[in-house]
């Protein structure tokens, strides 16, 4: 009976001791998020007037979902991208309008998100609004999606104008009938900016910034747009009239991944 219990103390002792070495190990432990570094910060401690719709945190995606690693609806950038789009601002809401943010940041596997929704041929619950032309098949070979974003280095933004005073925008409605992101603005989903011809996220050559067809008013107001932020250093995406980099990047060949969420930012 001794030999019995001084058995079962050694086995008690020899758990005890793997159980320490598994809490210990690096594998077991819980990594840390990264954070952002102290030259990126949320756009709303630089500039508070700028309206955030920060559409990758909604079921409002041309997924149908949120992205993985957007946490909360905030908007963070590089400082120079954030103090540009400042000074842009200013000079609006002289003329009665605001910037609104659509997408800011974007961590890497946010981007890694849309390439593995890509892949999946099977899932186009949101094509009717966001990519109704084009087979889904295509949207790497097309340029819709890639395996790496500007975004991600901190420094770009999607973005719009509103007039002011802005009304509000109702939020999505999962499993609604969707309509065509390029049908009139009247019967597309609503969205409290002026009309630019197409919806933000539309796959489609009308989203390009200077596609002949589109005229009138909607042209105006993108040139407007487009004319503002070049002036503060900002370079329009040619195939989408939202998609502005602001020049030059801070970080032109880092692609981060700490999660869009207050806390990445801190108290920078």
């Amino acid at each position: 009976m001794t030999g019995m219990r001084t058995a079962l103390r050694a086995l008690a002792v020899t758990a005890a001791a793997l159980l320490a070495a598994t809490a210990l190990s690096p594998t077991a432990q819980a990594r840390p998020e990264p954070r952002a570094p102290e030259e990126f910060v949320a756009l709303r401690s630089v500039d508070p007037t700028i309206i955030q719709e920060m559409r990758y945190t909604t079921a409002h995606t041309f997924m149908g979902e949120r992205v993985d690693g957007y946490r909360q609806p905030v908007c963070i950038l590089t400082r120079p991208a954030a103090r540009a789009l400042h000074l842009a601002q200013k000079r609006l809401l002289r003329q009665g309008y605001s910037l609104k943010v659509y997408d800011c940041y974007r961590p890497q596997r946010a981007v890694d998100h849309f390439v593995r929704w890509a892949k999946d041929l099977d899932d186009q619950s949101m094509k009717g609004e966001f990519y109704p032309l084009v087979d889904k098949s295509r949207l790497f070979e097309d340029g819709y999606i890639a395996e790496k974003s500007g975004h991600s280095r901190g420094s770009t933004v999607d973005l719009t104008l509103v007039r002011l005073p802005a009304l509000p925008t109702r939020p999505y409605r999962p499993g609604e009938r969707l309509t065509p992101c390029f049908a009139p603005k009247g019967e597309r989903f609503p969205d409290n900016s002026v009309d630019m011809g197409t919806g933000y996220d539309c796959f489609d050559t009308l989203s390009h910034t200077d596609d002949p067809r589109i005229q009138g008013a909607q042209r105006t107001n993108r040139q407007f747009l487009k004319q503002t932020l070049t002036e503060v250093g900002f370079v329009n995406l040619p195939e989408e009239w939202w998609h502005f980099t602001f020049k030059p990047e801070p970080f032109p060949d880092s692609y981060f991944d700490f999660p869009v969420d207050r806390g990445s930012v801190g108290r920078h």
